[in-house]
């Protein structure tokens, strides 16, 4: 994933979220808004009858309708866009990472090969982890796997090296 993408989707993704969280806030100041407010317990001589009148803020809930609507209309395209450039610069690097990886195996196969045909289908452990430049663990299971698949022998000598034979 290259920076610039990686910075592009998180930009996006944060305005997204934030212009989303305004609309949000401004639909729950309006629903609180709306909430019919009772006077205090009082006997009813003392206050005329407030339930039949409307004391509603017009311009203040006119001002939250738009900003949810306002939030809603920038927030969910910013949010869907940044959203699709993360999915895509991730796509793109796990197929980067494949090809890496085959590339890899790969290179293995070939040095295995090339080493096979060189020594006339003796290979010890030693040679192909120097060749190869992996760890003798890593090396080893390799080799085995390789042993496996052809039925090739392998010989361990008194000194404990490993050598395989391939047979040709």
């Amino acid at each position: 994933m290259k920076t610039a993408e990686k910075l592009a989707a998180g930009w996006l993704l944060t305005l997204g979220f934030m212009f989303l969280s305004l609309s949000a806030s401004a639909v729950m100041q309006k629903n609180d808004m709306q909430k019919e407010i009772l006077p205090p317990w009082r006997p009813v001589t003392d206050f005329p009858d407030f339930r039949n009148q409307d004391f509603r803020n017009e311009p203040a809930i006119t001002v939250l309708d738009n900003t949810a609507l306002n939030g809603l209309i920038f927030g969910v395209p910013t949010s869907v866009l940044g959203v699709w450039l993360a999915l895509g610069a991730y796509r793109e690097s796990r197929q980067e990472k494949k090809a890496i990886k085959a590339q890899a195996k790969n290179q293995l196969q070939s040095t295995f090969y090339q080493m096979i045909q060189e020594n006339n289908g003796r290979i010890t452990l030693v040679s192909f982890a120097m060749q190869s430049q992996l760890p003798p663990a890593t090396a080893r299971q390799y080799l085995d796997e390789q042993a496996k698949l052809f039925n090739a022998n392998f010989k361990v000598s008194e000194e404990g090296g490993i050598s395989y034979d391939f047979y040709i």
